[in-house]
C-alpha cells in the first residue's frame, strides 16, 4: 500500500488482511524453494547414485524428493487456506457495509446504487485468493533462482536478467494496450446490465404494448458494444501470452544450449549436470511473470471493480452513530422546507413550512408535479432537503437513525413494493412476526377476514413484487405494513388509488381510530374520501403551501376561489 494515498474504508480492510499475507508470503517462500527438489535430485542420482551405484543411496534419496513433494503440496494447500481465510474475514468485514451502501445510494439517486458493486465486491473478494496473487507472492524467489544461476554461470545469469527484463516489458505492453478497452467494456457491461433489469422489472408494460422488439434491439446494441470490446482486449491480450510463453521456452532451451558452449570452453561452474539445472532454473525465474502476464485481465477487471467500490464507499460514508432518542410522540414541524431530487439543481419544494399536532390527520392535495411524493420522502426522511428541515418531536428525521426510528414511522410510497414471503412477514417487515399485532393491522385495513379465508392464512406466500396479489390486495397489504406496531407517525402516499369503495371506507376509519389514538397522519391523494377524516389541508402549486389550515377553512377558501373563478365567465356567457 502507498502511504501517500489516504486510507479510504477499503484500504483499510485490506491492510487488516497484512498478517493473513504475511503467512502465506512465506508459505510461498517455502514451497517455491522446494520446487528444486528435482534439480537437486537429479544433481544426487548422476553425482552419488551412478558413481557409488549404492542401492541403499538410491532409495533415500528417492525418499527424501518424495517427502519434499508432499510437503511443497502441503505447503500450497496451507496458503490457499490462510488467502481463502482472509477472503472470507474481508467478506465478513465489509460485505454487510457494501450492502447499506449500495441501498443507501439507490435511495440518494447516486451512482453505485444497482447490483453492480455487488458484483465489483465479489470480484475483490475472490481476487484474494487468486492464482495471480499467488504468482505475485512467488515473484521473489526469482531472485534466489537468480542468484543460483549466476552461481553456475554468470553469462547465463545475465542472459536470464535480459530475458526477465523483456517478459516485464511484455507485461507492461500488455496493460498499455488491455487496460483502456477492458475498463470500457466493463463501464459497457455495467449499462448493459442496468438496462436489461430495468426491462425486467417494466415486462408487463413492454410485452402488452409490443415494445419487445425495439427495447430488445437497444439491448442488442448495449451488448454488442461490450463485447466488442471486450474480444478488442482479448485479442492484445492474447498476442502477450503467446509472445510470454515463447519467450519461456525459448530462455529454458537457450540457457541449455548457452550452458553446452560455456561447458565445452570449460566456464560452467559444476560440469555437464549444471546446465540442465541452469535450463530448469531459467524457467522458474519466468513463471511468475508469466503468470502474471497471462492473467493480466484479471488484474485489470479486478482494480476496476476496486476503483468503484472504493468510490461507492467514499461517497456514502458510515453515518456517524447517534445519541439513543426517546421514542416520538408524533409532533412534526416542517420549516421552509427547500428541496429536489438528490443529484438535482432545480428545487421542487420551495419554502414549504407547516406544523402537526400528535394525533392529526393532514390531507395534502394538489396537481401532479406540485411536489407532493417529494413531500412524503422528505417526512420520512428518505431524502435530504437543501435548505430547512422536518423535524419530529423537535429531531431532524433525515439524520435520526432509521433502525431507531423505523419502528415508530409508518409509510406507504406511490409504487407499492411487497417482498418475497408470506403475508404475515410482509405485513410484520419482516422482523419477529408477533401475530396479534399483525391481525390488528390487517383488520384495522379491512384484511383479515381476506386473509383468513386463504388455505394458508397468514402464511400465504405473495411471490415476487406481490404477484400473487391484485393491485388493490397488495395496497392493503402495504397499507397493514405501514399501521404495523401502532406507530406514531404515518406518511401515505396515494394510498386509496387501488382501492375499492369499501378498501376506501377501511382506509378512512383506520386513520381516524389511529388518530383517535394519538398517531399523526400525513396523506397525499387526489381523493376526497380521506377529506371526511382529515383535521388539517395542504394545498401545493409548484412545491409552494397555496393554501395551510383547517379543513374547513381551506375547503370554504377553495369553494370561494372557485367561485369567484366562475363569475368573469358567467358574465362573459351572459353577454354573449
Amino acid at each position: 500500500m502507498n502511504s501517500a494515498q489516504p486510507t479510504t474504508e477499503l484500504r483499510q480492510a485490506i491492510a487488516e488482511l497484512r498478517p493473513q499475507f504475511k503467512q502465506a508470503a512465506w508459505f510461498s517462500l517455502c514451497a517455491s524453494m522446494l520446487v528444486l527438489a528435482p534439480s537437486a535430485y537429479m544433481l544426487e542420482v548422476y553425482d552419488r547414485v551412478v558413481n557409488s551405484r549404492s542401492h541403499m543411496t538410491l532409495a533415500m534419496e528417492t525418499l527424501l524428493v518424495l517427502a519434499a513433494y508432499v510437503l511443497m503440496e502441503v505447503l500450497d494447500w496451507v496458503r490457499s487456506e490462510v488467502l481463502l481465510g482472509a477472503s472470507h474475514a474481508f467478506d465478513k468485514r465489509m460485505s454487510s457495509r457494501v450492502f447499506s451502501a449500495i441501498f443507501e445510494a439507490n435511495l440518494k439517486r447516486l451512482p453505485g446504487g444497482t447490483a453492480q458493486p455487488m458484483n465489483d465486491f465479489r470480484l475483490v473478494r475472490d481476487f484474494l485468493y487468486n492464482p495471480v496473487l499467488l504468482a505475485f507472492m512467488e515473484a521473489p524467489v526469482s531472485l534466489v533462482f537468480l542468484v543460483l544461476i549466476f552461481a553456475i554461470s554468470p553469462v547465463l545469469g545475465w542472459s536470464a536478467v535480459v530475458a526477465a527484463i523483456f517478459q516485464v516489458g511484455v507485461g507492461w505492453l500488455n496493460e498499455r494496450s488491455t487496460q483502456p478497452p477492458l475498463l470500457a467494456a466493463n463501464r459497457s457491461a455495467v449499462a448493459a446490465q442496468v438496462y436489461a433489469d430495468g426491462t425486467l422489472r417494466n415486462a408487463q408494460v413492454i410485452e402488452s404494448m409490443g415494445m419487445l422488439r425495439d427495447i430488445h434491439q437497444r439491448w442488442i446494441s448495449k451488448q454488442r458494444e461490450f463485447l466488442g470490446l471486450q474480444a478488442n482486449a482479448s485479442i492484445h491480450a492474447g498476442y502477450y501470452q503467446a509472445l510470454s510463453k515463447l519467450l519461456q521456452n525459448t530462455v529454458s532451451s537457450g540457457l541449455l544450449g548457452l550452458g553446452a558452449w560455456l561447458l565445452l570452453r570449460n566456464q560452467l561452474n559444476g560440469g555437464a549436470a549444471y546446465m540442465i539445472v541452469a535450463s530448469i532454473l531459467g524457467g522458474r525465474v519466468l513463471a511468475p511473470l508469466l503468470q502474471i502476464v497471462t492473467q493480466w485481465q484479471t488484474v485489470v477487471n479486478v482494480r476496476g471493480a476496486y476503483a468503484r467500490l472504493d468510490n461507492l464507499l467514499v461517497a456514502v460514508p458510515v453515518r456517524a452513530a447517534a445519541m439513543p432518542l426517546p421514542a416520538p410522540a408524533g409532533s412534526l414541524q416542517v420549516e421552509s422546507l427547500v428541496a429536489g431530487a438528490p443529484g438535482a439543481s432545480v428545487p421542487i419544494l420551495k419554502g414549504l413550512s407547516f406544523n402537526l399536532q400528535a394525533g392529526e390527520v393532514l390531507a395534502v392535495v394538489g396537481a401532479s408535479a406540485s411536489g407532493k411524493t417529494t413531500l412524503a420522502r422528505l417526512l420520512v426522511g428518505l431524502w435530504p432537503a437543501s435548505n430547512g428541515k422536518v423535524r419530529l418531536d423537535g429531531v431532524d428525521v433525515y439524520t435520526w437513525s432509521k433502525a431507531e426510528l423505523g419502528p415508530h414511522i409508518g409509510y406507504m410510497p406511490q409504487g407499492v413494493e411487497l417482498f418475497d414471503g408470506s403475508l404475515g412477514e410482509n405485513i410484520a417487515r419482516f422482523g419477529d412476526v408477533d401475530m396479534a399485532k399483525v391481525q390488528v393491522a390487517a383488520k384495522a385495513v379491512g384484511l383479515h377476514e381476506m386473509i383468513t379465508a386463504l388455505p394458508q392464512g397468514y402464511d400465504t406466500q405473495v411471490g415476487r413484487e406481490g404477484a400473487m396479489l391484485s393491485g388493490g390486495q397488495r395496497q392493503r397489504v402495504a397499507l397493514a405494513r405501514a399501521l404495523y406496531g401502532k406507530p406514531a407517525f404515518v406518511v401515505l402516499d396515494e394510498p386509496n388509488s387501488s382501492l375499492d369503495e369499501q378498501g376506501d371506507a377501511a382506509l378512512a376509519q383506520a386513520i381516524a381510530q389511529r388518530a383517535a389514538s394519538g398517531t399523526t397522519f400525513v396523506v397525499m391523494t387526489h381523493r376526497t374520501s380521506v377529506l371526511a377524516v382529515a383535521s388539517k389541508m395542504l394545498v401545493l402549486r409548484d412545491g409552494q403551501a397555496q393554501l395551510f389550515g383547517p379543513r374547513d377553512e381551506v375547503l370554504k377558501a377553495l369553494s370561494d376561489a372557485a367561485a369567484q373563478a366562475r363569475q368573469p365567465q358567467a358574465a362573459s356567457a351572459a353577454r354573449n
